[in-house]
């Protein structure tokens, strides 16, 4: 499945990132990647918020630094959100 193929969110892998700093949720980010990366979860989303902006800066940042990361797109329906698509081992 590709990203923007993705029309529903509600079945997928999530992880929700209000309350959070910038460094706990680079952690956070990194270990649901790679839990889903062992899940063999192709598609996750992961809720920044829209803000001011911090957590989905930091998102795109940790996002963009990982290999394992194929994709990586804000959802067309909701700024405060965004999918992604991890290389797993098929």
């Amino acid at each position: 499945m590709k990203l923007r193929e993705v029309i529903f969110t509600d079945n997928l892998p999530t992880i929700d990132l209000h309350g959070f700093d910038a460094l706990s949720a680079r952690v956070k980010i990194n270990e649901f990647i790679k839990d889903n990366l062992i899940m063999k979860n192709e598609i996750i989303v992961i809720v920044h918020g829209i803000g001011t902006g911090i957590l989905k800066d930091i998102t795109h940042k940790t996002l963009k630094s990982n290999k394992k990361v194929v994709e990586y797109m804000l959802f067309y329906r909701n700024n405060g959100m965004t999918i992604v698509q991890l290389d797993i081992d098929k």
